[in-house]
């Protein structure tokens, strides 16, 4: 399931406001370990190392 995919379905189906802010903030804070985690595994020899972060945020978007 993609980030935005994550975000609507909680977004569409919970109305207790205060457990959908903790939910939300949880499925970004697993995709911001995640994109870091994954900037670590290709930063040595992957022939990335001269991108931007947006770049590097477009591909692992992807790869997602």
């Amino acid at each position: 399931m993609t980030l935005k995919e994550k975000f609507k379905q909680w977004l569409d189906t919970n109305p207790n406001k205060t457990l959908r802010d903790i939910q939300l903030e949880v499925i970004a804070d697993d995709f911001a370990i995640g994109f870091k985690d994954w900037c670590m595994k290709i930063s040595l020899g992957s022939g990335l190392e001269n991108k931007s972060t947006s770049e590097l945020l477009q591909i692992y978007k992807k790869e997602k």
